[in-house]
């Protein structure tokens, strides 16, 4: 890789038909993994931040949630490496990933070891799902799913229950950039549809680079029939988001599809799940994270006709603010350093 174009990546971007997936050399880059056991209700998350201090020391942010047993273990962990040509990260023992395995152990508790058979990566090679928003130096934060679908095998321990996952539908993305996160954002993801091959995931907040900013969310559909639909340009395809704890509401217009999400969980049901600050080198509570939410899509044509409608009861639904999180932790008789997860009412 030559110098100029080390520089380049290591501003957060990518040239067109680059990969997202290989370490940029920004302060976090995030691996995150979801899977979905529509059959017995189930859904688990597992993250992994590999967070550089102004110093070039690296830290980790790690954690595996689970619902409906509301289980959730994070920590911070000194050390941590991604790989600049590909997508492999190891911290110790503690997380191990690849493109088709993520082994995470947390102590006899919190463990999970997982590989990933019949992959469905994302289809589009020129840019991944933020767009032209890829090629552009010095963002807060770009976002990629790269894994839209695929079967698990292995299993999970998450509290006083062992999971087996065999053939858990699995989704998988990364999101990195210069200060962790920006400083509002929403998010979901959701499969177990009556499809099995359906997914859906979005992402959206204040999108800063320099003193230039505006508000941006994107939104991807793999339609059972494996066609992809993906909406947010703010020219072509913008979406409005209207998002709450509680509620998620996106709807698009565009010239050729219109796609309307709309998603609800329960605050008392809902994580609060820890987000890295690491100039600071600390985590610090950031985001509310429902693993068992409701969402409809529904993809229509520009012209009205239904493409695909669908409805999951175990959809993941986020919304984060550094800000207004930390003070809802307090408020909720929590500590401003507090990464578990305080009962919400």
């Amino acid at each position: 890789m030559s110098r100029l174009s080390t520089r380049y990546r290591a501003s957060g971007a990518d040239l067109p038909f680059g990969d997202p997936l290989a370490g940029h050399g920004v302060a976090m880059e995030g691996y995150f993994w979801r899977f979905t056991q529509p059959d017995r209700g189930r859904t688990l998350i597992a993250l992994c931040g590999v967070n550089t201090a102004p110093d070039g020391d690296h830290w980790v942010t790690i954690g595996l949630a689970s619902q409906p047993n509301r289980f959730l273990r994070t920590t911070a962990h000194p050390g941590g490496h991604d790989n600049p040509h590909s997508l492999k990260v190891s911290v110790d023992s503690a997380f191990r990933a690849d493109v088709a395995d993520v082994r995470l152990d947390l102590g006899s508790d919190a463990r999970l070891d997982v590989h990933v058979d019949d992959p469905v990566p994302w289809p589009r090679r020129v840019y991944g799902a933020s767009g032209p928003f890829h090629s552009i130096p010095g963002l807060n934060q770009y976002w990629s799913p790269w894994l839209l679908g695929g079967r698990a095998s292995g299993t999970a321990t998450v509290g006083d229950e062992t999971w087996d996952l065999d053939g858990a539908q699995v989704y998988a993305e990364k999101n990195w950039g210069r200060e962790g996160f920006p400083e509002s954002w929403w998010w979901g993801q959701a499969q177990g549809f009556a499809e099995p091959e359906a997914c859906v995931a979005f992402a959206g907040g204040t999108v800063r680079a320099g003193p230039v900013h505006t508000e941006v969310t994107v939104i991807v559909v793999l339609l059972p029939d494996g066609r992809l639909v993906r909406v947010g340009d703010p020219l072509i395809s913008p979406v409005h988001a209207d998002v709450n704890d509680e509620t998620w509401s996106l709807h698009s217009t565009g010239r050729r599809y219109v796609v309307h999400v709309e998603g609800s969980g329960r605050l008392g049901d809902a994580h609060v799940l820890p987000v890295p600050l690491p100039s600071e080198r600390r985590n610090i509570p950031g985001a509310i994270e429902h693993l068992g939410a409701h969402m409809t899509v529904e993809v229509r044509r520009h012209d009205g006709e239904t493409v695909w409608a669908g409805e999951s009861t175990l959809a993941a639904l986020e919304h984060g603010g550094i800000a207004r999180a930390q003070a809802e932790v307090l408020r909720r008789g929590g500590t401003a350093s507090d990464t578990g997860a305080p009962p919400i009412p």
